[in-house]
């Protein structure tokens, strides 16, 4: 999913004699699309070799009059370190009774069209997504399928725009483009932080260059001395002004999740 932390939504490199890769990178940075990609590889080198994560969650729909909605589901993810692949992530709803069973999952590419498949009970069949509906809200939520893929670096292309105080830090503000052609985005802005480069805040701008929808992360956690994951997503549709929360209650790593786990015909005993 948007790999929340990793390359999300939302993984990245680490060895401690590499360590400083991402810092000398953005010094050796001539340009803002140099130095917007070094900020952006840092980002991922810091989080990778996680392996795989469970987390539970509750989704808070809410619509311009204020009227709110919940679920409970759980996300898996596994790490893939191949060439021209992305992590693979598995959502997994378990309230309320309408949406229960139903699990969606994603095989993140780099510039491939990810493949991505739902299963829903009420049908009894696993409907793949096409390439082309990849903009379409998941679930009813402010998130679209493609927010639901992981964020890898390839993904994209990138430009440092300028640094700047985000609250009590400093932070890069980047833009990222996506090279998708079927993307729902022209663009993505992101405040990521100077110290931990954990992502504060990203706009969205539609295929017209409206801003779209703003994602805010907070109430950040460190785990394994080495991973910070949020545990607070608030997505704000700026058009329909519709809202979705996602607050996580627990996350798990290295719970020993094999990419079997992973695959379209396990999709209906999903758990």
């Amino acid at each position: 999913m948007y790999k929340m932390a990793k390359k999300v939504f939302f993984p990245l490199l680490v060895v401690t004699m590499i360590a400083p890769y991402g810092v000398m990178a953005q010094a050796r940075a001539e340009t803002p699309e140099e130095k917007g990609f070094a900020i952006a590889a840092e980002i991922d080198r810091r989080d990778e070799g996680f392996q795989d994560t469970v987390a539970i969650l509750e989704m808070t729909l809410s619509n311009r009059q204020g009227a709110k909605s919940h679920r409970k589901l759980k996300i898996k993810t596994f790490e893939m370190t191949g060439v021209g692949v992305g992590d693979k992530s598995l959502v997994i709803f378990d309230s309320p009774r309408d949406v229960k069973g139903t699990a969606f999952l994603t095989h993140s590419k780099v510039l491939d069209p990810d493949d991505q498949w739902i299963y829903l009970p009420a049908l009894g069949r696993i409907k793949r997504i096409s390439s082309s509906n990849k903009s379409g809200p998941f679930m009813g939520s402010e998130f679209s399928y493609e927010d639901m893929s992981s964020r890898e670096v390839g993904k994209y292309s990138y430009k440092w725009l300028r640094n700047e105080p985000c609250g009590e830090l400093m932070c890069y503000v980047i833009e990222a483009y996506p090279q998708y052609e079927k993307s729902g985005y022209t663009k993505l802005t992101s405040w990521i932080d100077m110290t931990e480069y954990r992502t504060w805040k990203t706009e969205f701008y539609n295929r017209r260059g409206d801003l779209f929808k703003i994602l805010k992360f907070s109430d950040y956690k460190l785990y394994l001395d080495k991973y910070w994951r949020p545990r607070d997503l608030f997505m704000e549709n700026k058009i329909t002004g519709k809202k979705t929360r996602l607050v996580w209650s627990r996350f798990d790593f290295q719970t020993n999740l094999s990419e079997n786990d992973f695959s379209k015909s396990r999709l209906k005993t999903a758990r």
